[in-house]
């Protein structure tokens, strides 16, 4: 038996999708336990592209598929992609998707509020999706937030609703001159789409504790990445939740000794989407060459990714705070036809060199990176599929990415399909 946690170690887009997808095929259950549809798992099948936003990417195994009390779910952009899925021939039905009782509802006010402040922040904004992540778990903080588990009584769903206009409505036209939502539309609109998702929702806890007391394997999906994170990250330029593994447990309702190890997945290189700083970001043409040949644009918002050389210092960061048992590798193809690499190993900052990521942004915005050089090599890499096969200095970078992070790398991607993997060490 094993449990494990995924998580990306950089900003996002780090390729979770490719590797829960390739785990799932020997795990049993697939668990989503932070996050809403602000993310986006690509995963390629065959040559044919599947991306998810909140029904985890197990489902193309056939896995029996969790969304977790720790996801904000949208329940309009579930359907839809519930249909998406079901007109691929992807079976999305309650027999291998289950939705927590607990998760919030994202209502049509959060979406709302999330675009209006974003708005009216003008220069200032901070790059949110619009989808709002924020504002629903806002709500759920509060304490007055809608669970799925309210979807099912009418009464209590109209109460809920009627009551949080209140405060919503007068933010919507005192603050932001906009029109106010009804109450009424709202709950009508809510039961029809509770009729539809009624048979998915469970107590999802109870469900899959009751597998890995049964023996069953379960792989936990994260999203976004580690320098995102609520509180980790670089706040106030991150999301609306943890995304680090010890969140897993909240998120899914599990206890932290059923946990066998945590993977860490990590772009051979860095992107980052949206506003904040990024240390190692490059404006050259090396950067442009990134961009270009690691087809480098958000699956959720479409929006161009910044690329810059691997940061160790961030790299470091996600293995302390995840404690991450070991790598992935993604995107090592992307870097073949450079004759240089580097890798930014420390920052500096007013004459000294920093080797741990700071909190105070104004740190983070005024440092340069440090770097060493390793060469790099022009062989197409994408149809091998063992360490040994790769050209001399693709090893030695990935040595090197060892050495630096102290964790091994127990899984390498040479390119988007599912075949294009190096699997060093087997999980199950």
């Amino acid at each position: 038996m094993g449990n494990y946690v995924i998580v990306g170690t950089q900003w996002g887009d780090e390729g979770k999708g490719k590797i829960v997808d390739l785990l799932s095929e020997h795990a049993d259950y697939v668990v989503r336990f932070q996050g809403g549809n602000n993310a986006g798992h690509t995963m390629v099948v065959d040559g044919e592209k599947f991306v998810s936003h909140l029904v985890p990417s197990g489902i193309l195994q056939k896995k029996k598929c969790f969304i977790g009390n720790g996801v904000v779910v949208d329940p309009e952009v579930l359907l839809e992609e519930i249909a998406y899925l079901g007109d691929k021939g992807v079976d999305v039905s309650p027999e291998y998707l289950r939705l927590s009782d607990r998760a919030q509802v994202i209502m049509s006010y959060h979406k709302r509020l999330d675009n209006a402040r974003e708005i009216k922040k003008g220069d200032a904004k901070i790059g949110t999706t619009g989808r709002g992540i924020g504002p629903c778990y806002e709500d759920k903080a509060s304490r007055v937030g809608i669970r799925f588990l309210d979807f099912l009584n009418a009464d209590v769903l109209r109460a809920k609703v009627i009551e949080a206009l209140n405060e919503k409505n007068f933010l919507l036209e005192k603050y932001f001159g906009e029109a106010p939502e009804d109450a009424e539309k709202i709950v009508a609109h809510c039961l029809k789409l509770a009729e539809e998702l009624k048979p998915y929702i469970t107590d999802s806890s109870v469900e899959i504790n009751t597998g890995m007391k049964n023996g069953l394997n379960v792989v936990f999906e994260g999203a976004q990445g580690t320098h995102l994170d609520i509180d980790h990250g670089t706040y106030p330029f991150v999301t609306s939740s943890n995304t680090v593994s010890g969140n897993a447990c909240c998120g899914a309702g599990v206890g932290p000794d059923k946990i066998t190890g945590v993977l860490g997945i990590v772009k051979a290189y860095t992107t980052r989407v949206g506003a904040g700083p990024f240390p190692s970001e490059l404006f050259d043409e090396t950067g442009n060459y990134m961009q270009e040949k690691g087809a480098e644009f958000g699956a959720t918002t479409g929006r161009r990714r910044r690329c810059g050389w691997l940061d160790m210092v961030v790299l470091r960061n996600a293995v302390r705070l995840n404690g991450l048992t070991g790598l992935v590798i993604t995107k090592l193809d992307v870097l073949g036809g450079l004759k240089e690499l580097k890798i930014c190993t420390g920052y500096a900052y007013k004459g000294e060199v920093v080797s741990d990521f700071a909190a105070d942004l104004n740190i983070l915005d005024n440092c340069t990176q440090v770097c060493e050089t390793l060469p790099g090599w022009d062989e197409d890499i994408t149809g091998m599929r063992s360490f040994e096969e790769l050209p001399a200095n693709a090893k030695a970078y990935i040595k090197r990415i060892e050495e630096l992070a102290e964790t091994p790398a127990d899984v390498i991607s040479v390119g988007p399909g599912r075949e294009e993997t190096i699997v060093i060490k087997k999980h199950f």
